[in-house]
């Protein structure tokens, strides 16, 4: 079955309907997209009532497993966590329609990305892969995303027409994710590195005299309102986090390298999702202004 010429007309299947597959619902359905699916292993939980509910709100179909999603969807989108890419593809492949695209945000490696579109590839589907190149929930749908594999330059102008901001990169499988992995190495490093420091130079008492180095080492950055920023995203997606950076790693092993940096910084970002998951932040999607609060709360919880 060929999909339809005109894409606000196809049946978009979401797998994963965590925050980057409700903001991408809430955006295809803004753009005119009136049949979207959705499937997710939370949704049968205690934690898909609230994600059952977002969905009836607006208009998605929820689908009880990947292969009856993609026995309808003309365009997968898989958003879920990255050791769970190459999973996804082949629970949905059972069912995959004949030359449906399928497009892989997930932040994994090149090779669980060369692994993924063989998959798909094999079962008749035209695999995108989807390297996000900068967090989501500022530009939602219109994130940057850099397309790789041999049917990106396709899909490209396609996902354009439904709000996309995409730009079809090399033809071959497992570059795209080698651009965003290793940016992942210096962004999520960095954010671990500023949890570190700066909890540490509050221990110390010495974060005013730290936090004013840094600003004459890097005028054009605002310290303190970078260092909250980074506070809040790791308390919110440590998880998430930690599971790239297990796939940056893997990329930098790859690449033939040994990756201290990225291993220590999957390292940081779960230690903090577990603290995080036993309430120590307490509300971790309650907006936060001062990262002094949240290292705070983590040294006290390392006193004795």
């Amino acid at each position: 079955m060929s999909c339809p010429a005109d894409p606000l007309q196809w049946t978009i299947g979401l797998v994963g309907y965590g925050e980057v597959g409700r903001i991408l619902a809430e955006d295809l359905r803004a753009r005119g997209v009136a049949n979207i699916v959705a499937c997710d292993i939370k949704l049968g939980g205690p934690d898909g009532a609230p994600l059952r509910d977002h969905a009836a709100r607006h208009g998605v179909r929820l689908a009880e497993s990947h292969a009856g999603l993609a026995e309808q969807s003309d365009l997968i989108v898989s958003a879920v966590t990255a050791s769970q890419a190459v999973p996804v593809a082949e629970a949905c492949t059972p069912k995959l329609r004949s030359g449906a695209w399928f497009l892989d945000f997930n932040s994994a490696s090149p090779g669980a990305k060369i692994r993924a579109g063989e998959i798909v590839a094999a079962a008749g589907g035209r695999y995108v892969e989807g390297a996000v190149m900068t967090s989501i929930p500022p530009y939602r749908i219109r994130v940057p995303l850099l397309l790789g594999g041999p049917h990106a330059a396709a899909l490209a102008p396609l996902l354009n027409a439904l709000g996309f901001e995409s730009k079809a990169g090399p033809a071959k499988l497992g570059v795209a994710s080698a651009t965003k992995m290793c940016r992942s190495v210096m962004i999520k490093g960095l954010e671990a590195m500023v949890i570190e420091s700066f909890t540490a130079a509050r221990a110390w008492g010495v974060e005013d005299a730290v936090l004013a180095s840094l600003a004459e080492t890097f005028p054009g950055i605002d310290w303190e309102k970078q260092g909250a920023y980074f506070f809040q995203r790791v308390i919110q997606h440590g998880r998430r986090r930690a599971e790239e950076m297990r796939e940056a790693a893997q990329t930098v092993r790859e690449a033939g390298l040994e990756p201290w940096s990225a291993a220590g910084t999957a390292e940081r970002q779960a230690w903090v999702a577990d603290r995080a998951d036993r309430g120590l932040f307490g509300d971790r999607n309650a907006p936060r202004e001062d990262w002094r609060a949240d290292a705070d709360r983590i040294l006290a919880a390392t006193q004795p």
